[in-house]
C-alpha cells in the first residue's frame, strides 16, 4: 500500500492500523539546517528521508496578475504590516466600503502550467494536499480587531464583503479542481479560529459569519469528490461538532496545549467522527524533549487517536529551535 492509498484510507475512516506521517512545513532556515545535517540538497530529499506520506502544494501560486499584484491587493502593492491593519477604507462609511470593494480577477490562473511543475510529486503517488488555500475568517479590509467589532456594529457589511470573497474562492477552486481532476486528493483550507484559551469569536458569531462560507467551499470539494482537511490553530473544541456536520473529514493541527484540545478529550468525543492530523506539541515537547520522549508521545497519540490519524506537529511551521533528531524520532515512531 503506497502513501496515497494509506492516507485516503485514513480520511475515509477505513485505516486498519497504519497511521500516516506529515513532517509539516519547515521554515527556510530550519530546512537549510536540516539539509546540512543530513547531507541532502532539497526539501524533497528531506521528506523522502523521513518517509513523509504527504505533500502540500499551495495553488495560490498559480495566480498570475499581469501587473504582478497579489490575489487581494488591499494595501496598494505592499504587504500588511500587522494583523490589526485595515485597508485605506478602514474609516470610510460602511456603504462606501461595500461599493468600493472589488475582488481579484478570476481569469488569470495558470493551473496547468503550475501543475506541470509538480509532476514529480504526482508520479510518486503521494497524497497531494491541494486547493486554493482559502481563508474563511476574513479580517482583510477591516483589520482583525475592527473585523470583530463590525460583526456587531455593521454585521450586514461584514456579511456582504464575506459573500464577495467566498464567491471568488469557490469559483477559483471550482476551476482548479476541474482542470486537475483526479490528481488532487484533498482540499486543504481554513484559518485560525481559536486562541490558546477559547474561540476568537463566539459559536453564534461563527455560525453567522464563517460557517456559511465554509459550507460553500466544502460543497465545491464534494462536487469534485475531494476529501476536506480543515486547518485551525487554537482551542476550537466548541465548534468541532459544527465542522463535522458541515462535512469536514479531517482536522489539523490539533494544538496540543490549547484548552480542551488535549488528546484524551478529542479521542473521547470525536474519534469516530473525524480523522486527525497533527497533535505532536510544538510549543514545548518537540523543542525540549529527548527523542525517546518524542517516540513515547507518538505512541500515546497512536493509541488514543489512531488508526485514522496522521502524525504531525501541532503547528505545521517547524522553527529552527526544533532539533532534527526529534523530527526523525517523530517520523520513526509514526512508522512503527
Amino acid at each position: 500500500m503506497n502513501s496515497r492509498e494509506k492516507i485516503n484510507r485514513i480520511f475515509n475512516q477505513l485505516s486498519k492500523g497504519a497511521v500516516g506521517f506529515w513532517t509539516g512545513n519547515p521554515y527556510p532556515d530550519t530546512e537549510k539546517l536540516y539539509l546540512e545535517k543530513l547531507g541532502v540538497t532539497s526539501r524533497e530529499e528531506l521528506f523522502e528521508y523521513l518517509h513523509d506520506d504527504c505533500r502540500w502544494v499551495i495553488a495560490d501560486r498559480a495566480y498570475k496578475h499581469p501587473e504582478g499584484k497579489p490575489i487581494f491587493d488591499i494595501y496598494g502593492g505592499r504587504g500588511k504590516k500587522a494583523h490589526g491593519e485595515g485597508d485605506t477604507l478602514l474609516n470610510a462609511s460602511p456603504l462606501r466600503r461595500l461599493r468600493s470593494f472589488h475582488g481579484p480577477i478570476l481569469t488569470i490562473w495558470i493551473f496547468r502550467t503550475f501543475w506541470r511543475k509538480c509532476a514529480s510529486i504526482r508520479i510518486r503517488w503521494f497524497l497531494q494536499v491541494f486547493g486554493v488555500l482559502s481563508s474563511i475568517l476574513l479580517p482583510i479590509f477591516f483589520g482583525m480587531e475592527n473585523y470583530f467589532i463590525k460583526m456587531y456594529t455593521y454585521p450586514a457589511v461584514v456579511e456582504a464583503v464575506t459573500n464577495h470573497v467566498i464567491y471568488f474562492l469557490a469559483e477559483a477552486n471550482e476551476r482548479f479542481f476541474t482542470v486537475l481532476g483526479n490528481d488532487v486528493d484533498t482540499f486543504f483550507f481554513g484559518n485560525d479560529f481559536g486562541t490558546q484559551l477559547d474561540l476568537l469569536i463566539s459559536p453564534e458569531a461563527f455560525k453567522r459569519f464563517v460557517l456559511p462560507g465554509l459550507k460553500k467551499l466544502i460543497d465545491v470539494a464534494r462536487k469534485h469528490h475531494k476529501k476536506v482537511l480543515l486547518h485551525s490553530c487554537g482551542s476550537i473544541y466548541k465548534i468541532i461538532p459544527l465542522l463535522i456536520d458541515a462535512g469536514v473529514d479531517a482536522l489539523h493541527p490539533l494544538q496540543a496545549k490549547a484548552a480542551n484540545m488535549d488528546t484524551q478529550t478529542l479521542a473521547r468525543e470525536f474519534k469516530n467522527h473525524i480523522a486527525f492530523v497533527g497533535g505532536v506539541d510544538t510549543q514545548e515537547l518537540l523543542i525540549k524533549a529527548t527523542p525517546q520522549q518524542i517516540k513515547d508521545e507518538v505512541r500515546r497519540l497512536r493509541e488514543l487517536l489512531g488508526p485514522n490519524l496522521i502524525i504531525s506537529p501541532s503547528h505545521e511551521a517547524i522553527l529552527s529551535n526544533v532539533p532534527l533528531e526529534n523530527v526523525i524520532a517523530m517520523a520513526e515512531a509514526a512508522r512503527e
